[in-house]
């Protein structure tokens, strides 16, 4: 006789697993999501750049277009003139009075003397200001800074009659010399010049005096050299001055045969005012020299601008 069967074992309580925490996202994957976002965030920047300077481009291409087309078709909105035409630079540079090779001439000596006058004067001053220890050093460079809110109007008559009692007032080629002395310096050249060198080490200038140098000479040979940014940038705000300068040439040039290129298209706008392909073959003619010096000099110009603001 057999018994009961046994009843079976109680089972084991199942114990719940542990979750698993999450893994952390790899090193790798957190740097492509930042280059990612890094080229995306650049992309949006050159293409608001690039719009930017399209639109800047705008006026300029206008006048271009227009130069090529006849006076009646000027005032159509077109992009490919129609016909293609010469007209208007023909009219442009044979009806001036002087003509336009005399208003460069002209603008030339004016300019180029202002560009040189501030190269040797900005960059003499600019060294002083910046190394050299003299009583009332901060006080006179505040007041030069100072000037750049005096308006040329509030001061022509003074100037005019220091000029007309040194003969410069004149119909005779030096007065060509009378504007030249008015933009022989300009405060904002000599402020770039002296951040520039306030940004150069002055271990150098301390090696030049080991080796016996004195300050001259020091300028000359070690400071000058490294301040070719500087140098370039103040030779395109100069010469850019100069070349659009309308004031001071209006009141000094009292020959029409030395008129610059600004009173010489001043002129034209009076007189052929209508004349749209004329005037903006003129006009173009006016903008290319600064165009061209500024894209052979933009990089310095930007270096010398980005390193004059590091001191103060």
């Amino acid at each position: 006789m057999t018994g009961a069967a046994a009843p079976p074992p109680p089972a084991a309580p199942v114990v719940p697993a542990a979750p698993t925490p999450p893994r952390p996202a790899a090193q790798g994957d957190v740097a492509i999501a930042g280059d990612r976002g890094r080229t995306i965030r650049r992309a949006i920047a050159y293409v608001l750049l690039v719009s930017y300077a399209l639109l800047m481009l705008v006026p300029f291409a206008w006048q271009v277009i227009t130069s090529f087309k006849t006076d009646r078709d000027a005032l159509r909105l077109t992009v490919i003139p129609d016909p293609f035409t010469l007209q208007g630079w023909e009219k442009g540079f044979l009806t001036l009075d002087p003509s336009i090779p005399q208003l460069f001439f002209n603008s030339v000596i004016v300019a180029a003397g202002v560009t040189i006058s501030n190269l040797v004067l900005a960059s003499m001053a600019g060294y002083a200001f910046a190394r050299l220890r003299f009583p009332g050093r901060e006080i006179l460079f505040l007041a030069i800074l100072g000037t750049l809110m005096i308006p040329d109007q509030l001061r022509f008559v003074p100037v005019y009659l220091i000029e007309r009692q040194l003969g410069l007032i004149t119909r005779e080629p030096q007065n060509y010399l009378g504007v030249v002395l008015v933009l022989a310096i300009e405060a904002q050249q000599l402020f770039l010049m002296r951040q520039y060198f306030l940004s150069i080490p002055r271990d150098l200038e301390e090696a030049a005096k080991i080796d016996g140098a004195g300050f001259f000479t020091t300028f000359l040979r070690v400071m000058l050299p490294l301040a070719g940014p500087a140098l370039a940038a103040v030779s395109i705000l100069a010469f850019q001055g100069a070349w659009n300068g309308f004031f001071w040439p209006l009141l000094i040039l009292q020959d029409q045969g030395h008129w610059t290129l600004p009173l010489g298209l001043f002129q034209f706008t009076q007189e052929f005012l209508s004349f749209w392909p004329a005037l903006m073959s003129v006009t173009i003619a006016a903008i290319l020299p600064i165009l061209v010096i500024y894209l052979f000099f933009q990089r310095y110009f930007v270096a010398s601008v980005a390193a004059s603001g590091v001191k103060g």
